[in-house]
């Protein structure tokens, strides 16, 4: 039987090996880390998070909590190592982020059909092969990636936020809860820093004259890619201090809107706030939500000490910006995640276009799942797209080339309800939720029956 190299210990990377090896091919998963760095990541453990401990809404009508239920039916270890790793968040499911890797690379490691080799990888294997290598491919495996595809890549910049001690945080001003009361505790699982009308104002013209970090050594690297001097920020994990710069009151509703939070200390809303979600176990180390930054270190310390709670914070890790790549995946890919070009070459998580972590699991499992259906001689499978994670992989397969963007879980990509009945959001959200779940069910059942009936 066909051995399977993967290239990247990623989300996907790691999820991609973890099912390829269950079905019984023997995996060799290629992880450049410690060896050489990417200068985002701080360990050599599988599957670390980068940027947010948060794996998104764990609500059974939301499109992220669709996609993990519909992981959880797939049998997906990732999404098990999360919930055996979970942190209080509310609604969402956040992790201890040095626990969740650590489990994976354990799991990993004792799988007897798995092999990790810490090396890395420059051109491109010949034989079956999953690309898993993130949103920081290197850039020698950029360029053979490039010289197969015959395409340029797109490249945008990707920025994490900061994290600070708990015992730092003026509780007397800040305040513990969940918006609307969401969450087990009754104490709530955020820390909420209140701003009034005047601190708003004053946080955001603080914010948009600070000093950043200049790019040029980014830019140099952009130079020597596949395609030089074009770069863009992603929607989806842009810079507070970009965001403050679209206009007054983008922060007030964006990530720091306040609605369903009151300020015990006046009994009414807030006019904006800052929110801090637990980022370990313990619950000593908290991180600013959506303050991805690529300010000074020494700005985001004058800056982010005027709101209100963090005046003597403890910065344990500043925000910083790191170069992020994916492939033109509308003209290179099938949903099947195969390569256009040669059948046994698949490409999973972010590299694909895929947005958000649990997309990045979710399209490993899909490309480990098709990589060894191939090996074993049979048809790759393209999930309905009436599921989240059919429909994410047939959106960046089909999505316009001339102006894609990478795309997370959402219902809007989904196809139309097929009914006259005008619904509210929770009841549409309800009812795609019940489809994809439905269609996906639909679809493992007819599955097993091809299988059996082989035999």
């Amino acid at each position: 039987m066909e051995d399977l190299t993967i290239i990247g210990g990623g989300l996907a990377g790691s999820e991609a090996a973890w099912q390829a090896a269950e079905r019984g091919v023997q995996v060799y998963l290629h992880e450049m880390r410690p060896r050489t760095s990417t200068g985002a990541h701080l360990t050599p453990n599988l599957g670390e998070l980068v940027c947010s401990n948060s794996l998104g809404s764990d609500l059974p009508d939301r499109a992220s909590g669709v996609l993990k239920t519909e992981l959880r039916r797939l049998g997906s270890m990732l999404l098990d190592c999360a919930y055996k790793t979970a942190l209080p968040a509310g609604s969402a499911l956040a992790v201890d982020r040095e626990a969740f890797s650590h489990l994976i690379t354990e799991r990993i490691s004792n799988h007897p059909k798995i092999e990790v080799v810490r090396q890395e990888v420059a051109s491109l294997p010949d034989g079956a092969t999953i690309v898993a290598s993130g949103p920081l491919t290197s850039p020698s495996l950029s360029n053979a990636i490039a010289a197969l595809s015959g395409q340029e890549h797109l490249y945008f910049f990707d920025a994490i936020a900061p994290i600070v001690s708990v015992e730092s945080v003026d509780l007397k001003t800040a305040f513990r809860a969940s918006r609307y009361g969401h969450g087990e505790q009754t104490e709530g699982d955020y820390i909420n820093c209140p701003m009034n009308r005047d601190e708003y104002a004053g946080f955001v013209a603080a914010l948009i004259g600070a000093e950043r970090i200049k790019l040029e050594s980014f830019e140099r690297e952009l130079e020597q890619g596949v395609r030089a001097g074009w770069h863009q920020f992603f929607e989806g994990c842009l810079p507070v201090e970009i965001l403050a710069g679209r206009g007054h009151e983008s922060l007030a509703f964006g990530p720091m809107r306040p609605v369903g939070l009151t300020d015990p200390r006046t009994g009414k809303r807030p006019y904006a706030v800052v929110q801090l979600r637990q980022d370990n176990l313990a619950g000593t180390l908290f991180n600013m939500v959506g303050f991805q930054t690529n300010l000074k270190f020494p700005e985001q310390k004058r800056v982010f000490r005027t709101i209100p709670g963090l005046e003597k914070a403890e910065f344990v890790r500043y925000g910083q910006m790191h170069r992020n790549t994916f492939i033109d995946a509308p003209t290179l890919l099938y949903p099947t995640l195969q390569f256009r070009e040669r059948e046994n070459l698949f490409f999973a998580g972010q590299i694909t276009g895929v947005e958000s972590y649990m997309g990045n699991i979710a399209t490993g499992l899909l490309a480990g799942w098709n990589a060894a259906r191939l090996i074993h001689g049979q048809t790759p499978l393209a999930l309905p797209t009436t599921t989240i994670l059919g429909s994410l992989c047939h959106y960046v397969t089909h999505a316009s080339p001339a102006d894609f963007q990478p795309m997370k879980a959402n219902f809007g990509i989904l196809p139309s309800l097929n009914t006259s009945e005008r619904l509210n959001k929770r009841k549409r959200a309800a009812a795609y939720a019940e489809r994809a779940l439905g269609d996906l069910e639909a679809f493992l059942l007819k599955l097993e029956d091809a299988i059996y009936s082989a035999f």
